[in-house]
Order: structure tokens, then C-alpha cells, then sequence
């Protein structure tokens, strides 16, 4: 699976960060994005991320739960 933020529609809440710490993470500008390890991945779908299989649930319940509904899964 792969994971992108639409950073145009976060938010800023923070609920997938808390949810899956592992993928998602907030910058100083106040918005998510999407991480592989330490790499940060860019703005839009070119941020397109690969999502380890033991965080897939937690990808699919942070874009459940997202404010925002910013979070674009896409399957392999």
C-alpha cells in the first residue's frame, strides 16, 4: 500500500501522527506528511509513500479518522 497527504485539505489536527507515528508526521508549517523512516516526502501525490505492512491498519484508521480526509491510500 502507499499513503500521500493532500496538504490543501489538512487540517493540522495531528490524529494521524498519533495514530501511526511510523508514517505520518507534522512539520513547523503545521501540516502532515507522509515519512518513510527518516525521509520526509513532499506536498501532493508526488509524496506518494510505501506504507510497511505491519502499519497498514493504522494508514486505513488515520484516513478513517482524518478531520481533513486528506489521506490518499493507493493499493501496491
Amino acid at each position: 500500500m502507499k499513503v500521500w497527504i493532500d496538504q490543501d485539505l489538512c487540517t493540522g489536527d495531528g490524529l494521524c501522527e498519533e495514530i501511526a507515528p511510523d508514517v505520518f508526521v507534522l512539520l513547523d508549517d503545521g501540516l502532515a506528511y507522509v515519512k518513510e523512516g527518516e525521509k520526509v516526502f513532499g506536498a501532493g501525490p508526488e509524496g506518494l509513500a510505501n506504507v510497511p505492512d505491519d502499519q497498514v491498519e493504522a494508514c486505513i484508521e488515520s484516513a478513517e479518522e482524518c478531520p481533513g480526509e486528506c489521506i490518499f491510500l493507493e493499493a501496491d
